[in-house]
Formats: C-alpha cells, sequence, structure tokens
C-alpha cells in the first residue's frame, strides 16, 4: 500500500479545514480591525473630554485669579496707608512681627 493515497474524502475534508481556517482567519482580522476602530474612537473621546475639562478649568482659574489680584491690590493699598499714616507704629509692629516668628523658628529646633 502506498503511503500517499488520496481519496475524494480525503480531498473534501482537506478543503473543507482549509475553508474552516481562512474563515476563522478572516473572522479574527474583522474582529481586530473592530477593536482598533472602537479603541480608536474611544482615545478620540476621551481626548476631547478631557479638552474641555481643561478649558472649563482654565475658565474657572482665570476669574479666580483676577478675583484674588483685585484683593492684594485693595489690601497693599490698605497696609500703605496705614504705614503713611502712622510710620512709627507701623515699625514697631513689623519689628514685633519679625521677633515673634524668630522665636517660633528657633523654639522648632529644640
Amino acid at each position: 500500500m502506498p503511503a500517499e493515497t488520496k481519496t475524494p474524502a480525503a480531498d473534501d475534508v482537506a478543503k473543507a479545514a482549509t475553508g474552516a481556517v481562512e474563515a476563522s482567519q478572516k473572522a479574527f482580522a474583522e474582529a481586530v480591525s473592530a477593536a482598533e476602530r472602537t479603541l480608536s474612537d474611544a482615545a478620540k473621546t476621551a481626548e476631547r473630554v478631557f479638552r474641555e475639562g481643561a478649558e472649563t478649568l482654565r475658565s474657572h482659574t482665570k476669574v479666580y485669579t483676577e478675583n484674588a489680584g483685585q484683593q492684594m491690590d485693595v489690601a497693599q493699598r490698605y497696609v500703605m496707608e496705614r504705614v503713611k499714616e502712622r510710620p512709627l507704629t507701623a515699625t514697631l509692629t513689623g519689628l514685633g512681627v519679625g521677633v515673634l516668628i524668630g522665636l517660633l523658628l528657633s523654639n522648632r529646633d529644640r
């Protein structure tokens, strides 16, 4: 008996197996392609949401920084007016605050 005797049934099985392999490869390629599209869409959506959130945060912080800047200007004018009204009191107050901070920092090492 020859080792390589092929029957029509064996050919049909080989063709069916080859067709099944090709079909599964095609299905796998389509699944990978669909997954890539889904991931790409998700990445674009995430990027858009992040940009919108960053823009919203930027607009909110701009309002707060402007408000803080205005309050700092008001506080600076107030302090300057008080120093001009009573320079000796302001000097002694500054000296007292400096001594107090110095004492607090020197006690920290002990």
